[in-house]
């Protein structure tokens, strides 16, 4: 009888004794990285997924880097985690599948610095026409050097060259391309140029190239940089980031400095033409003067002329003035003729005559109206004397009202028996009870 212990060991002796290192192929999936630096994912393919990881130690022999989705190739050796009973694999080396990790790492990179603008134009820096000092960074015994220096002489003998002698292959190659780029920096003020290059090889002989680190040296120099790397085939990174890109070293020394022989041709071109130029111009302000010259006359002849046009105005002006004031003398003449014929004193007459008239017939109106109206009046006031209570208690007539409210007494039946009556008469007033209805 076995405990799961035993069972679990004999099982991890069993698959570790059985497959001791094996390769594997597969698609990547779930791949993390916690803080200590390991990697864990998974491998699968269309109908089985293992759990795989590789140590931290194993990783730093990698060329690229791993990712969710990417198909590898690896040797790994098989365990059990005896805790939970779960196989994994710990892979001591990986490859991508079809391509090599050197062109991963390499597309990794140029995808990576992509997306962060070390290849946009915007970055690129103008390459001067006509550089005086110019700073090579190669290999002092390389033929691109050799070659740089020939075509320097024949193009333009006057630059100044400084080789700056570095290694463009193996490990140390990376950490001597960063220091030249940046040592040349330091001293940018007498620099105008720098050419990055190096001969033909593989990928791996270029890998110096293809290294984040010198793609950011190359992107932060103040100095243009101008690649010539490998064949016109080959493209690095080094090249996307630098500020222009030469196929070969050789065409890279052509494209930083103009020909000498063609630009005195151009100079001598211009020079003929500019003479040219300049004497057509100076014929033209020749026949200019000339002419000018021709064309200026005597002062005495310029006061002259001007005394003859003062007097032809003065006299213009003169018969201007007789003709205005003689043609406003009429038009004032014609005027008062009009104003005789239509004097405001007869409309003056015939409004006064008219208010006149008005005035009598207001009065007269004014009498017959207050006549009238006194008449009216002298009616109601003879009207009103009738009506008058005091002259119907002077005609014997009198009042009874029923004491306290006096209210007036129209009916016996209104009054009862003890009730004080007032009697209003003409003159005075008498206060009587009711004995008898």
């Amino acid at each position: 009888m076995y405990t799961v212990s035993t069972l679990t060991k004999k099982i991890k002796f069993f698959l570790e004794e059985r497959f001791n290192f094996l390769w594997i192929t597969g698609e990547i999936s779930n791949y993390a990285v916690p803080a200590s630096g390991h990697s864990y994912f998974s491998l699968k393919d269309a109908n089985a997924v293992i759990s795989c990881v590789m140590f931290k130690n194993q990783k730093r022999g990698l060329k690229f880097t791993l990712e969710s989705g990417m198909k590898i190739i690896g040797l790994a050796r098989i365990s059990l985690y005896e805790p939970r009973g779960a196989y994994q694999l710990i892979f001591e080396h990986l490859e991508p599948e079809g391509a090599g990790s050197l062109q991963v790492a390499f597309e990794q990179l140029k995808k990576k610095l992509l997306s962060q603008g070390l290849f946009e134009d915007s970055h690129k820096k103008k390459i001067p026409f006509l550089p005086s000092t110019i700073f090579v960074i190669t290999s002092g015994t390389s033929a691109a050097v050799r070659d740089i220096i020939q075509v320097a002489k024949r193009r333009f003998a006057g630059c100044h060259l400084k080789i700056v002698p570095v290694q463009v292959q193996g490990e140390a190659a990376i950490v001597q391309i960063v220091d030249a780029i940046q040592a040349v920096n330091l001293i940018s003020k007498h620099v105008d140029l720098i050419i990055l290059a190096r001969g033909g090889g593989s990928i791996e002989d270029l890998c110096a190239f293809n290294c984040e680190k010198v793609a950011r040296a190359i992107f932060k120099s103040t100095t243009p940089v101008i690649t010539g790397i490998g064949h016109e085939t080959d493209f690095t990174i080094a090249d996307f980031v630098a500020d222009l890109r030469a196929p070969t070293p050789s065409a890279a020394a052509e494209l930083a400095l103009p020909d000498k022989n063609a630009l005195i041709q151009q100079i001598n071109r211009l020079k003929v033409s500019c003479t040219h130029v300049m004497n057509r111009k100076t014929d033209f302000f020749h026949q200019k003067l000339d002419d000018l010259n021709s064309r200026l006359k005597n002062p005495d002849r310029i006061l002259d002329d001007f005394k003859i046009r003062i007097k032809n105005y003065d006299a213009r002006i003169k018969r201007n003035l007789e003709t205005r004031v003689l043609h406003n003398k009429e038009r004032v003449f014609l005027l008062q003729k009009i104003l005789e014929g239509k004097t405001p004193l007869d409309k003056i007459r015939e409004h006064r005559n008219c208010v006149s008239r008005l005035t009598a017939a207001l009065g007269l109106g004014m009498d017959r109206r207050l006549s009238a109206c006194k008449t009216k009046i002298l009616e109601m006031d003879a009207k009103l004397d009738v009506l008058n209570p005091k002259s119907i208690l002077d005609r014997g007539y009198s009042i009874a009202r029923i004491l306290p409210g006096k209210k007036i007494l129209l009916d016996a039946k209104d009054a009862a028996l003890d009730d004080k009556i007032e009697i209003v008469l003409s003159k005075g007033r008498l206060v009587t009870r009711v004995e008898e209805k």
